[in-house]
């Protein structure tokens, strides 16, 4: 049974650092999409970035472009949220994700059925 299983989250004030990550166990192999969307309260849940296997690359929000880097582990099946001078904006539940297959909308949570748990991030001074 395929498990997306998170940690790293917790509170930092402005201009911190947090390091997220997920592990999808219970695959043989790698999931071709890896990554993460957020969620704050009343708002819908937004992309945040993504690493895609088979093109060799990671796609980001413009809003956390420069900030945010995802990098991942095959062999752990796992893959990493970096994010760097968090502002009180990216408060949100971060939830990790994956697909087997790439999708052109892969900004789109809609297109995603697998999904963590979730893990708190708090930017407060």
């Amino acid at each position: 049974q395929v498990q997306l299983v998170e940690s790293g989250g917790g509170l930092v004030q402005p201009g911190g650092s947090l390091r997220l990550s997920c592990e999808d166990s219970g695959r043989t192999f790698s999931s071709d999409i890896m990554g993460w969307f957020r969620q704050a309260p009343g708002k819908e849940r937004e992309f945040v970035g993504i690493s895609a296997w088979s093109r060799r690359t990671t796609y980001y929000a413009d809003s956390v472009k420069g900030r945010f880097t995802i990098s991942r582990d095959n062999a752990k099946n796992t893959v990493y949220l970096q994010m760097n001078n968090l502002q009180p904006e990216d408060t949100a539940v971060y939830y990790c994700t994956s697909r087997v297959r790439h999708h052109v909308n892969y900004w789109d949570f809609r297109n995603y059925n697998n999904w963590g748990q979730g893990t708190q991030v708090i930017v407060s001074a």
